[in-house]
């Protein structure tokens, strides 16, 4: 959808020439197919590596145009997020030391793009998600001003008519209600493609989907959330909710988010793949045709397919079939879309290698999978895997098994024999999948971020344990070692950078708040209970409409008969509040001038924190 000028569908006229294109497309799809013009061979390997870009605070910098001009490099392309962008590898045939050259052309494209951001101080960071993303980054202003993110945005939009309610619960619960798709651009993936011979295809797109579990368990790099603590991937949750059009569950066609697992293995032709698509999800967007698909091919020429890549464009399915042309051939592969970004290039080319070698070294007890094994077993593993990450059991040819037992027992042999089958160097394979094997025998970067995040919390708070975190990510990244290899964050990594200090970095989140209603008697026991000497008073839609502090209950001590009076009769009014941007200074300042001990933060006129001198 990249490379296309998007409008929504919205006139009748419009909407009937795009699914006669659509339909046409899939015809002709047949037709390549019948007449055997879709390439056989050679395999081929491709990858998009999405990053992130972040100040000298280590927070993310929404200049992406600018920088994107600044490369001037048709391999980059914008991302939803202003803050990110996406590098599109070239095709490389599969064998000899393939992965290591895709390697070599990975760094030299993430040396161009730093050496561009560089010059404006800012920094570029491989990122599942970017630990120091705040709520605060994913408004519309954030979202990069190019017109299909906006299209797309206003469609699911107009498709939910209402907005996006995100639920996810891991160690810590994220409840959030938004009204954009600009959650998406919380995730940064490292796309991986694998083109194949249409012979067999459906059959190896069944085993992709076999295998997603395990191999996404050993990979996963996303454990945060706006300093929350969710799923080992949570970019999967996340994703699946950040983009969904049904408003409800009760939709006739649309039972499943466009961003799925699938619902069962497929059976039929390539066709029937993107015609249940068709079926279950319906158009959009709308482009510019000039070229009938069907005349092409009888005049010798290879079809684009537009409308069939447009609408495949705005279906998301983890494991994706995509349709392209390369040398004025017809190809056919499978994209893996589950696989975050980093934790380095040396862990991303190993996670390729790793998922590659494994498909290609399908044994022979293996074949017709769909018809051995259930398929919620598999999509069961995969959400498993996304969860736990590496602590997943899985179910896996009729039993149930370790990840490490898993990985080390059969898929690491089997991807040798995939990969030596094909030609790829053995200097190659043993070089990157060492690189697994000391991850399953150590830890992935999931692990390595929620053992670190934790040790951090016990000194810091958390924006400021999410920006030191960030900052040894990127510390680590440079050095290029494999994030097995990882140690420990200490306090002094926070030499990585001079912290601006705001109220964000040492406001309490956790707070406790009463209403109104609520008598002084109840109050006055959880400030001595919890021992605090700040109480918010908010309403229902959690506004601040009042603040009672210590000295103001304290006078009810010994005084039993004035204890029930509520809230609303103590509760003090005239309150200074301050944004979680402000600088420290600022709010020593008020603080000092109205004589108070404390400010609650506020955004958009709601609660969400408060300052104490505490706190300082």
């Amino acid at each position: 959808m990249g490379d296309l000028n998007v409008a929504l569908l919205n006139t009748k006229k419009d909407k009937a020439n795009y699914i006669y294109h659509l339909l046409n497309d899939i015809k002709a799809l047949d037709i390549l197919i019948e007449r055997g013009l879709i390439e056989d061979g050679p395999l081929r390997i491709g990858a998009e590596q999405e990053f992130c870009m972040v100040n000298d605070q280590f927070l993310p910098e929404s200049r992406s145009l600018e920088i994107l001009e600044d490369i001037a490099d048709d391999h980059f392309t914008t991302e939803i997020g202003n803050y990110n962008l996406e590098i599109n590898l070239d095709a490389v045939e599969l064998g000899g030391e393939c992965f290591s050259k895709l390697h070599e052309q990975l760094e030299a494209l993430l040396n161009k793009a730093k050496s561009a951001a560089v010059k404006k101080n800012i920094k570029i960071i491989l990122a599942g998600i970017l630990p120091s993303l705040s709520v605060s980054n994913v408004d519309e202003s954030s979202m990069t001003e190019v017109d299909r993110y906006s299209v797309l945005n206003d469609a699911i939009k107009r498709s939910r008519r209402k907005s996006f309610d995100i639920h996810i619960k891991g160690v810590d619960e994220l409840n959030l209600l938004h009204d954009s798709v600009m959650l998406e651009g919380c995730n940064t993936s490292f796309q991986m493609h694998l083109q194949l011979s249409p012979k067999g295809f459906v059959d190896n797109y069944n085993w992709a989907q076999a295998i997603a579990g395990p191999v996404l368990g050993v990979c996963t790099n996303s454990p945060l959330l706006f300093g929350k603590e969710l799923w080992s991937e949570t970019r999967i949750a996340l994703f699946t909710q950040s983009v969904d059009t049904r408003a409800n569950s009760y939709l006739l066609n649309e039972k499943q988010s466009r961003v799925s697992f699938g619902s069962n293995w497929q059976t039929g032709t390539i066709t029937d793949i993107f015609k249940d698509n068709i079926t279950r999800f319906r158009s959009f967007l709308t482009t510019n045709f000039t070229r009938d698909s069907i005349k092409m091919i009888e005049n010798n020429e290879t079809p684009r397919l537009r409308a069939l890549q447009l609408h495949n464009g705005t279906v998301y399915p983890w494991n994706r079939v995509c349709y392209g042309v390369l040398n004025n051939k017809a190809s056919l592969r499978i994209e893996n879309r589950y696989i975050p970004s980093g934790p380095t290039t040396d862990d991303e080319i190993a996670n390729m290698m790793f998922w590659v070698g494994v498909m290609l070294g399908k044994p022979k007890k293996y074949e017709n999978i769909h018809e051995q094994w259930d398929f919620k077993d598999v999509k069961n593993n995969f959400f498993n895997a996304a969860r736990y990450g590496m602590a997943t059991q899985f179910y896996w040819n009729g039993k149930y098994m370790s990840s490490h037992q898993l990985i080390i027992d059969e898929l690491l042999p089997m991807a040798y024999k995939g990969l030596y089958r094909n030609g790829v160097a053995p200097k190659d394979a043993e070089y990157y999948l060492k690189i697994i094997l000391n991850r399953v025998r150590g830890h992935n970067g999931s692990e390595w971020l929620i053992r670190n995040y934790r040790s951090l919390l016990k000194t810091h708070k958390r924006f400021d344990a999410m920006q030191i975190l960030t900052a040894t990510m990127y510390s680590k990244q440079e050095k290029g070692y494999p994030v097995s290899s990882w140690g420990t964050v200490h306090h002094s990594d926070q030499r990585f950078f001079t912290p601006k200090k705001m109220v964000k970095h040492v406001m309490s989140t956790d707070i406790f708040s009463v209403g109104k209603k609520d008598s002084v008697d109840l109050v006055l026991n959880m400030m001595k209970w919890k021992n605090i000497h700040h109480m918010p008073v908010i309403n229902n839609d959690r506004e601040l409409i009042g603040l009672i502090s210590w000295t103001d209950v304290e006078v009810y001590l010994g005084h039993s008969e004035n204890k029930h009076n509520s809230v609303s009769k103590l509760m003090n009014t005239k309150i200074i509040t301050i944004d979680q941007y402000a600088s420290l200074k600022t709010a020593i300042e008020l603080m000092n001038k109205h004589g108070i001990g404390s400010l609650p933060v506020i955004k958009k006129g709601k609660l969400i924190g408060l300052m104490t001198k505490n706190d300082l």
